[in-house]
């Protein structure tokens, strides 16, 4: 029996396009530089579990709040990390976790206000040994 069929070339990692992209989908408009936060070392040693903190300044209270943070990387397989939603109850905009990165990449948080404002921060870092199977 003979199989036909087409293999359809997919890139290994993301692109910054792709990581645009996905954001874009889920924060409508330009988002803004100011507010976030973004800490990550300039250089992780392994990249299987790399520390990421975002904090937004935000009052946290009904008038004026943090809806979501959204997390991108621009070299991984797939653009988007994480999303994380916020009402004022929660207090505090910050989120602190580990992600895991294939090779040196840009991270991207993008911050959606209640009002729809967006506000943004990046880094890039350098990663030395590969996560993602590397």
């Amino acid at each position: 029996m003979a199989l036909a069929g087409t293999l359809v070339a997919r890139n290994a990692f993301a692109t910054a396009d792709q990581a645009k992209d996905w954001l874009a989908a889920l924060a409508k408009g330009a988002p803004k530089d100011g507010k976030v936060t973004l800490k990550a070392p300039e250089i992780a040693e392994n990249g299987n579990a790399v520390p990421l903190t975002v904090s937004v300044d935000s009052p946290m209270n009904d008038t004026s709040y943090v809806k979501a943070i959204y997390i991108a990387a621009d070299g991984n397989p797939n653009p988007g990390v994480s999303v994380f939603e916020f009402t004022p109850l929660s207090g505090k905009a910050e989120i602190a976790l580990r992600v895991r990165l294939q090779q040196t990449q840009k991270l991207v948080a993008v911050a959606e206000m209640n009002d729809g404002a967006l506000f943004t921060a990046s880094r890039e870092i350098k990663v030395t040994i590969g996560g993602c199977g590397g």
